[in-house]
């Protein structure tokens, strides 16, 4: 499942959200992790799939996909991505606000590498993104498993 890249490759993540605010935390979270991380924003999954689908773009490394979003949601979308097997190798990092047992278990049984329960608060936040990207960098050739998917602050 791992990416065969260097690790030296600057991380691609590709961050789907409907909401600009979060987005834009995101973005500054990850910029203060690691200033070299390339990020590309979508707002909903008719727009990760339409990115993923064009060819000009590189794939990403890792997608944080929001579960709740209106068109299509995380779920649909992360169910389209692991049908293509081009798609393989992207890591696939869900998030919601929920801690729905029932959507944990599902993302994880249609793919997804992480699962990661939002807090509220801007500081837990960076804490989990953070330890989000060094799951990703620690598995990058290796498999995650479900003792350590879901991920809580």
């Amino acid at each position: 499942m791992g990416h065969k890249i260097s690790q030296k490759a600057p991380l691609r993540v590709l961050l789907t959200d409907d909401d600009q605010g979060d987005r834009l935390v995101f973005k500054e979270i990850f910029h203060d992790v690691n200033s070299e991380i390339i990020i590309e924003m979508v707002n909903d999954g008719k727009q990760l799939m339409e990115f993923l689908a064009n060819s000009k773009n590189p794939l990403p490394h890792i997608i944080y996909l929001d579960l709740n979003m209106p068109n299509m949601n995380g779920l649909e979308c992360l169910k389209e991505i692991r049908a293509e097997a081009r798609f393989k190798d992207i890591l696939i990092a869900i998030y919601s606000t929920s801690n729905s047992e029932m959507d944990i278990e599902n993302t994880f049984n249609f793919g997804a590498n992480i699962y990661i329960t939002k807090p509220g608060d801007y500081s837990k936040l960076k804490q989990v993104l953070t330890k989000s990207l060094e799951a990703v960098h620690l598995n990058r050739d290796s498999d995650f498993d479900k003792t350590n998917f879901v991920l809580r602050m």
